[in-house]
């Protein structure tokens, strides 16, 4: 069969057939009496292997061996093959996520188009300082979804508290693609997650914060409450003491309280729930007296009760405690 009709019963063109005939993986057999090539079933059969194996992404090179070394082994080059195409389709990946992130932007012409990508090229820079910048300039100029994903995988607390400043001012999206983060199995990125959450404003970030107050785990619970409890959010009262008990953030949880207990009934339930927590055999010494401080911030007459009965306490420490904060209320 002449190169010709190889060419049109192959889809090979002749000029690719001649390339892999110069390189010596597809020879023709035989030549007519005019000198044409003629190419055997055999090389036709060939010609479909070389583009069979073209089509894993093998090199013209890689194929050769493979067809004329009797001892190769294809694992290692399909491994090999494996490794190359997920670099590849990582790659792709990247780069149409970070098209869609353009095109989000709606770009007027180049020049924003141009700007867009800088600034997010400059969110994944390997300096926290131009990752910082990025992030206060990323207000309404790159989509949430990219700020998000800086904000998760951010390790510099600084550049992390400019990127949370960034969200917390962006458009909407934002607590939805949070609350992915909060499912992560990396405790780091359930942080971050959380941590943003709290400074995003709105109900849609509220509820999920209400939400995370069931997480399993403890710092989700902790930064969920802290932000809720600024809120007026009551439902946060348990964690917060928990948090007391904990001596984690214990803090910041008392002035929570303190700002929860505004009313009578709400000062009167956060006064019975410090007072159930020191009761119980579990606390430790010290956290019964971070649980006595606590109540200083509470006002109203249940705390003042539990203060006059903790002048008895047989911990010396929360006795004197309670005493003090009775003669700051004038009742000494």
């Amino acid at each position: 069969m002449l190169i010709g009709e190889v060419a049109r019963r192959s889809g090979v063109s002749a000029r690719m057939l001649r390339h892999y005939e110069s390189l010596g993986l597809v020879r023709p057999s035989g030549r007519t009496g005019s000198g044409y090539r003629e190419y055997s079933g055999e090389d036709i059969q060939r010609i479909f292997h070389v583009e069979s194996l073209r089509a894993t992404g093998l090199s013209l090179r890689e194929i050769g061996r493979a067809l004329d070394d009797p001892g190769f082994t294809p694992s290692a080059l399909v491994d090999d093959l494996i490794r190359r195409t997920r670099e590849r389709i990582a790659v792709e990946t990247e780069l149409l996520t970070r098209l869609r992130r353009v095109h989000a932007t709606d770009p007027a012409d180049w020049e924003d188009v141009l700007h867009v990508i800088t600034l997010l090229g400059a969110l994944g820079s390997k300096s926290a300082d131009t990752r910082q910048r990025a992030a206060l300039a990323s207000v309404d100029e790159v989509p949430v979804e990219a700020l998000v994903e800086a904000a998760l995988g951010e390790g510099d607390p600084n550049v992390a508290g400019a990127l949370r400043w960034a969200l917390a001012r962006s458009g909407g999206g934002g607590p939805a693609l949070l609350a992915e983060g909060l499912g992560s199995p990396v405790a780091a990125v359930r942080e971050r997650a959380v941590r943003s959450l709290a400074e995003m404003p709105g109900g849609e970030a509220t509820a999920l914060l209400r939400n995370a107050l069931a997480s399993p785990d403890a710092v989700v619970r902790g930064y969920a409450a802290l932000a809720l409890g600024t809120r007026g959010e009551a439902d946060a009262v348990p964690v917060l003491v928990d948090l007391v008990v904990a001596g984690t953030n214990d803090t910041d949880a008392a002035d929570a309280l303190s700002l929860l207990a505004g009313g009578d009934a709400a000062a009167d339930r956060i006064a019975a729930e410090l007072v159930d927590r020191l009761a119980r055999d579990t606390t430790g010494a010290s956290a019964r007296g971070r649980l006595t401080q606590a109540l200083a911030g509470v006002p109203g007459a249940g705390s003042s009760r539990a203060l006059q009965e903790l002048l008895h306490d047989e911990d010396r420490a929360v006795a004197l405690t309670a005493a003090y904060l009775l003669q700051l209320r004038g009742m000494g």
